[in-house]
């Protein structure tokens, strides 16, 4: 791998360089703008990656740091949108991670007001009028979710 000059001959090595990538998005000028997961979910980056003129250890370099900053960026993105859209319409519109790690945040919240006996939102946001001692919230989310 250290020894291509084709940057575009180290998409078979991805699996094994890094965890989760199988594949780059490329535009014709060779920079890479996106990464894609093995469930073949897209990460756009943030910026896109230049590796004209630059040793390939510069650039994956720098292809790791994107990976962070970019799933930083979609997942801040779900975060923030949770609670502005149906849960079935973001489900469907963030990479699965995001789903997974977004809505723990969400639940997180929604377990500290339960244990502090403060008032608990439904999946939109809103206020439910109803208090807990915080027993089975987990379940009572899960389980709305699915039976809509």
């Amino acid at each position: 791998m250290s020894q291509t000059k084709e940057v575009r001959n180290v998409r078979p090595h991805l699996r094994k360089v890094f965890e989760a990538i199988v594949d780059l998005q490329f535009s014709d000028d060779d920079t890479m703008w996106a990464m894609i997961s093995a469930e073949k979910e897209q990460v756009n980056f943030v910026k896109k990656i230049d590796p004209k003129e630059r040793g390939v250890e510069y650039w994956m370099g720098d292809l790791e740091k994107m990976m962070t900053t970019s799933v930083r960026d979609v997942l801040k993105k779900s975060i923030d949108e949770y609670l502005t859209v149906p849960r079935t319409t973001w489900v469907r519109q963030h990479a699965g991670m995001c789903v997974l790690n977004g809505g723990q945040v969400h639940w997180t919240t929604d377990v500290e007001l339960a244990i502090n006996g403060k008032e608990i939102l439904d999946d939109e946001g809103e206020p439910t009028g109803k208090r807990t001692d915080g027993g089975a919230i987990g379940t009572k989310n899960y389980h709305s979710f699915l039976n809509k």
